[in-house]
């Protein structure tokens, strides 16, 4: 963490706690759109000071903004300004960027607490540009703001490696559903346990009568050239007894040439993932703190990663709560009148999907695996063996638990301790 982000962090901190009433500070809401924003500027006390401001996505419409706030701060009195923005796509990153780089305060605000406050203005529904934006400078006003964080540039990459694992899935499915459903469905049984040789399948002999023409060494050489196990010769031999049988329709050059295009951008996306992979190890290994979560029992390159791109900056969070709000694994329920001694909390899974995902991988590996995690998940379960579900309530506890330690270490520098297993 460096001292500039240090300083951001502090001044944001401070600003949750004095906006609130604040006669000193112009804030101001700015609507982000793809190629004009709208601004609202008005104080902690409510009082409006220019209802509309429409600037250009540009460095021309960047100083048209800055212009009116040094006009209204000096009209008004006022000290210091805070800028307040919506997430919304990308369109918010050049002009928050440039703001802070001019040393100026940006906040940003949730976009399901502007949904919900949107009616506590006027108690309409009514949405539009210029309301939008009074929204948020409202909402800022009232400490409801996010610090702006500059992520890990391995967050980035993490996003494309989710896309890129999308596409692949969505071929797979494509090629499973609408080729070997259709032309060949004696060979979806085994499919779905073939890497390289399936695809060859498909792309080479996905008409079960070219395999039947075969002999069947010059289909195991077409398919599976190199060495081949007794297990793989088994199936390719199931595969190509059942292809004299296939009652899949008749194939044609329109359908060859698609499997061959699906099959071949399949290939690409895998090549893809691994290039993407490769580089966030890559980038990963620039902060020091990535080495000390390989160390936590479970965390492989993927987890470890995906952790350090969602935590960032660990001293952004003040304590383990704020953590585990940010994954989604803190515990809620609803407790109202007689019934509130009897609701049993669940996680919120409001936060990041991805990331509880990986936890809770992380989490059954290791309790499987590690012995002084496996004698701590035994601990849990002991007393409750016979409840349903508690295998999975416990290991998800355990991710949680997980999660916790990676931030107390990335704070630390330090390695694992099994002694952080009996800290609560």
């Amino acid at each position: 963490m460096n001292e500039v982000e240090r300083i951001r962090l502090d001044v944001f901190r401070q600003l949750k706690k004095e906006i609130r009433g604040s006669k000193e500070h112009l804030i101001v809401g700015i609507d982000v759109a793809k190629e004009k924003h709208n601004a609202f500027f008005g104080t902690a006390t409510g009082k409006t000071l220019l209802k509309r401001l429409v600037f250009k996505n540009n460095i021309e419409g960047f100083q048209r903004l800055l212009t009116y706030v040094e006009a209204v701060k000096v009209k008004h009195g006022l000290e210091r300004g805070v800028f307040g923005l919506e997430p919304t796509a990308n369109y918010h990153k050049p002009l928050g960027e440039h703001l802070i780089k001019c040393g100026l305060n940006v906040v940003l605000v949730s976009g399901v607490s502007v949904k919900r406050n949107r009616e506590l203005l006027d108690g309409r529904w009514d949405k539009h540009d210029t309301k939008d934006s009074a929204n948020i400078a409202d909402l800022v006003s009232q400490g409801k703001c996010l610090f702006y964080e500059y992520p890990p540039m391995a967050l980035n990459l993490l996003s494309l490696k989710r896309r890129l694992k999308k596409q692949e899935h969505g071929l797979k499915v494509r090629i499973r559903n609408h080729l070997l459903a259709r032309y060949f469905p004696e060979f979806d049984r085994y499919y779905a346990r073939w890497g390289s040789e399936g695809l060859a399948i498909v792309r080479w002999c996905l008409n079960p009568s070219v395999i039947a023409g075969l002999e069947y060494d010059q289909f195991v050489r077409l398919v599976a050239p190199g060495s081949r196990r007794i297990a793989q010769h088994k199936r390719l031999k199931a595969i190509w007894n059942k292809a004299v049988d296939s009652i899949g329709c008749a194939v044609g050059e329109a359908v060859e040439f698609e499997a061959e295009i699906m099959v071949e951008g399949l290939k690409e996306i895998r090549q893809a993932i691994l290039a993407t992979n490769d580089k966030i190890e890559d980038i990963c290994l620039q902060f020091p703190e990535y080495s000390y979560l390989l160390t936590i029992p479970g965390f492989g390159p993927d987890v470890s990663s995906k952790v350090l791109g969602a935590i960032g900056n660990p001293f952004r969070f003040n304590t383990q709560k704020q953590v585990l709000k940010m994954a989604g694994m803190d515990l809620n329920a609803k407790r109202s009148g007689k019934k509130s001694e009897a609701a049993i909390p669940v996680i919120s899974k409001k936060g990041k999907a991805d990331l509880r995902y990986a936890l809770y991988q992380a989490a059954l590996v290791a309790s499987t695996k590690d012995l002084n995690f496996i004698v701590y998940y035994t601990n849990t379960l002991r007393g409750r063996e016979r409840e349903k579900g508690i295998k999975t309530k416990m290991r998800v506890k355990l991710a949680a638990k997980l999660l916790v330690i990676a931030w107390t270490l990335m704070k630390k520098k330090e390695p694992f301790d099994p002694d952080y297993l009996n800290i609560e």
